[in-house]
């Protein structure tokens, strides 16, 4: 997409953006009815759903309605949502204490119960053909990523195992730098990038099948994986670091341009503190605080004492919540920088806690997305590419590549 081929109210919301942001009225109701009815009727695909942790901690039938979360069948279905991928979330301890592969089998078993036991509403997805064979019956597909390749362990026989068992991507790493590559998050950086074992994980992971997710990853590695891959690559939560400068998490605008160089598509984090500077600036200042009185006590690693800290904070200091103009400000700043092809939706639902914006809190909430999109100039061809027609595009690029190679 280019800015010549952008509608007239688009190229003036551009200017909005460029003068420190959008002021425009909430859609009115007709514009809100008609992205209702698209909800209903186009394919939405969320790169990123953190459920199987979320019932690993605190169990629930999300076959009905449930009075916590962000995700159940009947807001989902509210929201029109077709293709929530279920993250199999390790947790970078676990590499370190060797439980990464069984913790993987065992959120993937929880995953696939809640299909088994609503066949009516759910089921898993291990491909594309699967997913629009489901989008016609009605049924909501239950695709796999695991988040954090923990799991894999250095044997690329776990990487066959986890793809049978229907993961479909696996974000490299997560919180800390691990046998794969070096993350984001971490100041230790042993690999400089991706790991030897890193290198020749990803051509094997592109005959296999498995999309890559440079979510998390850090800069260099992320360079690396461009370098590699043989297919598209997917970014499954992260958002646009032009918004938040300095934080390596979100992608910078180079980055941005080397992921649809290759094909690959950027999933929006919809997180506060991933689309708005002033939310991360808010939750960074209390964090400094809580840190230094935790260490101060000697408390470092006792949640309770920094759950309770966390609690006094916000009675005085309330968290900064963004809005959902900023979720959409990351989308049109990818779609004016790359083009609409590149951009789709990984929302973090139950993996980012209470930080959610205004008016995207659940997975009911999808056509309020719509609506602003539709209010800012896209076409409904344009629409259905961000909900859904990016990530398949690149899902059936990897498997078409794997059948060939």
């Amino acid at each position: 997409m280019t800015l010549s081929a952008r509608p007239a109210r688009y190229l003036v919301f551009l200017a909005a953006v460029a003068l420190g942001g959008c002021t425009t009225a909430p859609p009115d109701a007709n514009l809100q009815e008609r992205a209702r009815m698209l909800a209903q009727r186009l394919l939405i695909v969320d790169s990123h759903i953190d459920v199987p942790y979320r019932l690993q901690e605190t169990p629930a039938d999300v076959s009905r309605a449930t009075a916590d979360g962000d995700f159940d069948y009947p807001r989902a279905r509210e929201g029109g949502l077709n293709v929530p991928f279920m993250s199999v979330y390790i947790p970078a301890e676990r590499e370190a204490d060797g439980t990464a592969t069984a913790l993987a089998n065992e959120l993937i078993d929880g995953v696939a119960a809640i299909a088994a036991a609503s066949p009516e509403k759910f089921a898993l997805a291990p491909g594309t053909a699967d997913v629009k064979n489901q989008f016609a019956d009605g049924i909501m597909s239950l695709a796999l990523g695991m988040e954090n390749g923990a799991p894999i362990a250095g044997d690329l026989d776990n990487l066959a195992h986890f793809y049978t068992r229907g993961i479909r991507y696996i974000t490299l790493t997560h919180s800390k730098s691990n046998h794969i590559c070096d993350s984001s998050y971490d100041e230790e950086r042993p690999w400089g990038g991706l790991s030897p074992f890193g290198k020749t994980l990803i051509p094997a992971m592109n005959r296999t099948g498995v999309m890559i997710d440079v979510s998390h990853i850090s800069d260099k590695a992320f360079f690396d994986v461009i370098q590699i891959t043989h297919t598209p690559v997917i970014a499954s939560h992260s958002s646009a670091r032009h918004f938040t400068p300095g934080f390596e998490r979100n992608m910078s605008d180079e980055m941005i341009r080397a992921l649809a160089a290759n094909g690959g598509v950027i999933m929006i984090n919809f997180g506060s503190t991933f689309v708005h500077q002033p939310s991360r600036d808010n939750y960074d200042t209390m964090k400094a605080a809580r840190d230094a009185w935790l260490e101060a006590k000697g408390l470092v690693d006792d949640k309770k004492a920094r759950d309770e800290f966390t609690a006094r904070y916000r009675q005085t200091t309330p968290f900064l919540f963004a809005d959902i103009r900023h979720v959409l400000d990351h989308i049109d700043h990818v779609a004016r920088l790359v083009g609409v092809d590149y951009v789709g939706l990984g929302s973090d639902f139950d993996g980012v806690g209470d930080s959610l914006p205004t008016g995207i809190k659940d997975v009911s909430m999808y056509p309020n997305l719509i609506a602003g999109m539709l209010q800012r100039g896209y076409t409904e061809t344009e629409v259905e590419k961000v909900l859904g027609g990016n990530l398949m595009r690149v899902w059936q690029q990897v498997e078409d590549y794997a059948r060939t190679h």
